[in-house]
């Protein structure tokens, strides 16, 4: 992959201007961090088992000067300025679902590690909207701890642990109990597989894989749902596993055998509700489908690749049920977005639930031959610009060389 992420003149430009804008002065440093689309594994990552993931080439910039003022002051484009002061580094209730529950959360890990922050002053732009389904949150809280990493702790952590230290934020500050998937594609960068058996050291594996080369296109459909008032669907998947779990007297599915878990169905249908049972399915499953899918990948063989994509979809329709929010009935917009997709692909390449579920986006992998067909077809379903096409990035969170 190219050795150094290299910011344009035109990016650089508009970067500078809008932190002279607001903070006067010109900055010091540039810094990028991807959004992620999951390519496999849809919900497993919270329970300690294995997803395929990518960067992708939409992102969050940031210019940044430190300041010394004791403050991380952060202006997001089109946002309030975002003022974290570095005397309270503990969770603030009043703080949660906030950016500057994110920033504080960052700072305060970075801090217990034993890094000096002193304070910075940043203006940011994305690429990666809110609500997109491409991890906006995690593309900003890696940005915010690339920039902790290279201006306050000489570079001392590896990708894998800044993605730590995002998730800390959003767990402990921000208040989601997020799994790390989201934050360790966007950190690590390029695709991806992660085995998160061991969740202090997960195993990340490159995979050398061209998805333009194969005659598709990546594609990511918003289904212009809302996120609002979801945070209970998001957070019940995990705590209905926990449930399961707590069973056989573990923390996660992964230390779970399979045939103990249907062995046991009885008894866990009793205690824990059929849903809970049906997630526990798709997660077993899906783990074994990433397995297949990198192997499917490394022998070249797309069409494998494909069927498995489609088995996932189907499966978080079908067991992990978080297509349609529990209570729907007149807003149902991420069926509405998979119906479009089945019969516009008409048999052809795949598509499924993207990240979250409930809301946001589906992932599909188009025909180039039907793209353009495809691509209005999505947004006269879901309205104008509905469909992104995306390519893999091979960098994750990185500190910015300037164009020459």
């Amino acid at each position: 992959m190219p050795k150094q992420y290299v910011l344009t003149h035109e990016k650089r430009a508009m970067l500078d201007a809008g932190f002279t804008r607001q903070f006067a002065g010109t900055p010091t440093a540039y810094f990028s961090a991807p959004g992620r689309t999951e390519i496999g594994g849809n919900h497993t990552d919270h329970q300690q088992g294995k997803v395929l993931a990518g960067a992708v080439d939409l992102e969050s910039l940031a210019a940044v000067r430190c300041n010394d003022s004791g403050e991380i002051r952060i202006l997001s484009e089109g946002y309030p300025l975002c003022t974290v002061k570095l005397n309270c580094l503990e969770p603030q209730e009043a703080e949660v679902n906030s950016t500057a529950a994110l920033v504080r959360g960052v700072a305060a890990r970075f801090v217990q590690l034993g890094a000096n922050i002193s304070g910075f002053d940043a203006y940011v732009t994305s690429t990666v909207l809110p609500g997109s389904g491409l991890s906006s949150s995690a593309a900003f809280e890696v940005l915010i701890g690339t920039i902790c990493n290279c201006l306050f702790f000489d570079a001392k952590l590896p990708a894998p642990e800044i993605a730590k230290i995002g998730q800390y934020a959003e767990n402990v500050f921000f208040g989601k109990p997020c799994g790390l998937m989201d934050q360790m594609a966007s950190a690590v960068g390029n695709l991806v597989s992660i085995d998160f058996a061991d969740k202090e050291n997960p195993v990340i594996t490159p995979i050398d894989f061209d998805f333009s080369a194969s005659g598709y296109a990546l594609c990511i459909i918003d289904s212009k749902a809302s996120h609002a008032d979801l945070t209970d669907e998001y957070a019940a998947i995990p705590q209905e596993l926990s449930k399961i779990c707590a069973h056989f007297g573990k923390k996660v599915l992964r230390e779970v055998p399979e045939d103990d878990f249907f062995a046991a169905l009885p008894a866990l249908r009793k205690e824990c509700g059929d849903r809970a049972v049906l997630r526990a399915v798709h997660v077993y499953e899906d783990n074994r489908r990433v397995s297949a899918q990198v192997e499917a990948l490394k022998a070249g063989n797309f069409d494998a690749f494909l069927k498995l994509v489609k088995e996932s979809g189907f499966s978080s329709y079908m067991y992990l049920q978080n297509v349609i929010p529990a209570g729907y009935k007149e807003h149902q917009d991420m069926a509405i977005a998979l119906a479009a997709c089945e019969r516009l692909l008409d048999g052809r390449g795949a598509f499924r639930v993207h990240g979250g579920g409930f809301a946001g986006t589906i992932q599909a992998f188009v025909p180039v031959d039907m793209l353009e067909g495809f691509r209005s077809g999505m947004d006269a379903v879901l309205g104008e610009n509905a469909c992104h096409v995306l390519s893999i990035r091979p960098w994750g969170g990185v500190q910015a060389e300037v164009e020459e």
